[in-house]
């Protein structure tokens, strides 16, 4: 799981450490394998120069990246996070989104991401569900395939989201 807070690292640990921890502790990968496995998801969030830092002298971009990278360490089935770039200024939100997609790309893992951001669930969202206020029930489900995708209306899907979402006469039974 990765979740939005930025302080999600052991503080006394390395970025290297923190991720390596994970996997030792849960019991996954022996310490020398874990170690290897730990590089290995570090090099893939850009971080490799920073493997021996501690947390406090990383930006909040970069906990978010060696969180990830502990997340996939992993090697889940689903990879949770819960609005990871939401604490994040514009541009380096910008810049974590290319590179999960990148990170994506490279590994083909599933994510379930959750967001507020209807550009963001449409950049990186294949399959967006969106749900209603309290209970939090699935009122539509949509597929998307990029920033250029077309909702069911044939309307851009950011705008039949919006659609879907605020519009008050619940035209979500046709999605």
């Amino acid at each position: 799981m990765v979740f939005q807070e930025f302080d999600q690292l052991l503080p006394w640990k390395t970025v290297h450490e923190n991720v390596v921890f994970a996997l030792t502790a849960s019991g996954r990968l022996p310490r020398r394998e874990a170690m290897e496995r730990a590089s290995h998801y570090i090099d893939k969030v850009n971080l490799t120069a920073f493997a021996d830092n501690l947390p406090h002298t990383l930006s909040g971009g970069m906990k978010q990246r060696v969180a990830i990278a502990r997340g996939m360490a992993m090697e889940p089935d689903i990879l949770l996070m819960d609005e990871p770039f939401a604490a994040l200024d514009a541009l380096t939100r910008g810049k974590m989104q290319e590179e999960l997609l990148q990170l994506w790309e490279d590994t083909r893992f599933t994510v379930l991401f959750v967001t507020h951001s209807i550009p963001e669930a449409v950049r990186l969202g294949s399959r967006i569900l969106l749900l209603s206020p309290h209970p939090g029930q699935v009122r539509a489900e949509l597929v998307c395939n990029g920033p250029d995708s077309l909702g069911p209306s044939g309307q851009p899907l950011n705008q039949e989201i919006e659609a879907l979402l605020f519009d008050n006469r619940d035209r979500i039974a046709h999605a």
